[in-house]
């Protein structure tokens, strides 16, 4: 007769099925029980890796876990860390929130310690797109508001010019006028650059690696030949609805900017890629195309990271448009640009929809 099979009881049921990574340490930081989520996370089986010091298993810089799991058994107190940086074993880093609670068993002795890890990556993503999205409109309106009152004045000043330089008898004299003239016009034309494009855009199929292959022609015949451009494309993406020209100028902003930072011989990276069930700002998208554009530039000062999608802010000789100009063009096809960057790797990520919602 066969040997009957122990079921497990009900809380070790919960703590398998639940989505947090649980993990339980005894007095020694060694390891006594992992659930299922935790394995997963750490990519490593239960059986492998009970008995294993609580750094062999999660790594933070300079043995932080193992200093706060110290200090909870000292103190007996539990304790939270928000938004914690995690060396997972491949190498990896994700963003985690960790909680500690120190366990007893009928005494004042702590005997274990129940770590809780839930990543947050995703969360902490959409709320940055979200801010992305609410900044970039909030600039948008701040630039129309600031564009109407320059406007106007800008139209007097040079109709008033007009009419003077009609009535001045001497020639001479028009030289000044002109200079008024020639000079509202430029702020005029500037005011527009801030403003973008202003046409409604005309949604058709595009082929994205065509745009890209366009633009990355333009880009190498002003950078010359010591430009390197490596391409990583997916072809297996199918045509998405936009607006070749707005997507084009959107690319090109990227792209430049990535070559005055990486210089004339630098090197651009072009990945594309297909994102399943994948959220821009609070919409969730089927389908999304990924394109990344690398440049192994010198980064994106800290300063400046926070602001670099509003316009006039440049960390170049430029007026600092492109990116918000960029931005708001990819809005408008319900997309999203976002950036990561350090010293030697600036990643812009370019994310579309494969689909348009409502249209």
């Amino acid at each position: 007769m066969a040997p009957e099979l122990k079921k497990p009881t009900l809380e070790k049921q919960i703590l398998e099925n639940l989505s947090t990574a649980i993990l339980l340490f005894d007095r020694d930081f060694k390891l006594l029980y992992i659930n299922t989520s935790g394995e997963m996370l750490f990519a490593v089986s239960a059986r492998k890796a009970i008995g294993a010091p609580a750094d062999d298993l999660i790594r933070c810089p300079g043995s932080v876990l193992e200093t706060n799991l110290a200090e909870s058994l000292e103190s007996g107190q539990p304790f939270t860390e928000r938004e914690h940086q995690l060396t997972l074993p491949d190498g990896s880093e994700i963003t985690v929130d960790c909680t500690v609670i120190p366990l007893r068993h009928g005494g004042h002795r702590v005997n274990e310690l129940l770590v809780e890890i839930q990543q947050v990556d995703r969360q902490l993503r959409i709320n940055r797109e979200e801010q992305i999205l609410v900044r970039n409109e909030a600039s948008r309106a701040l630039v129309r508001g600031l564009a109407h009152e320059i406007k106007n004045p800008l139209g007097g000043l040079r109709g008033a010019a007009q009419l003077l330089e009609r009535e001045l008898h001497d020639e001479s004299l028009t030289e000044y006028t002109q200079i008024i003239i020639e000079e509202a016009d430029r702020l005029q034309n500037l005011v527009n650059n801030m403003l973008g494009p202003n046409r409604v855009p005309e949604m058709k199929q595009v082929n994205i690696h065509q745009i890209l292959e366009r633009v990355c022609n333009l880009v190498k015949v002003e950078a010359g030949a010591g430009l390197t451009i490596i391409k990583d494309y997916d072809p297996s993406i199918p045509p998405i609805i936009g607006d070749t020209d707005q997507l084009i100028q959107s690319f090109l902003n990227i792209m430049r900017n990535g070559v005055q930072a990486a210089g004339t011989k630098g090197v651009l990276g072009i990945t594309t890629r297909i994102l399943r069930q994948f959220t821009i700002g609070t919409i969730r998208h089927r389908l999304v195309i990924s394109v990344e554009i690398s440049d192994n530039g010198p980064g994106i000062p800290k300063e400046l990271q926070d602001r670099i999608f509003f316009p006039m802010v440049s960390g170049g000789d430029g007026m600092g448009l492109g990116l918000s100009i960029s931005q708001t063009l990819i809005n408008r096809h319900q997309g999203l640009i976002e950036f990561t960057s350090k010293p030697g790797q600036t990643v812009f990520r370019v994310l579309l929809p494969l689909e348009q919602v409502n249209g």
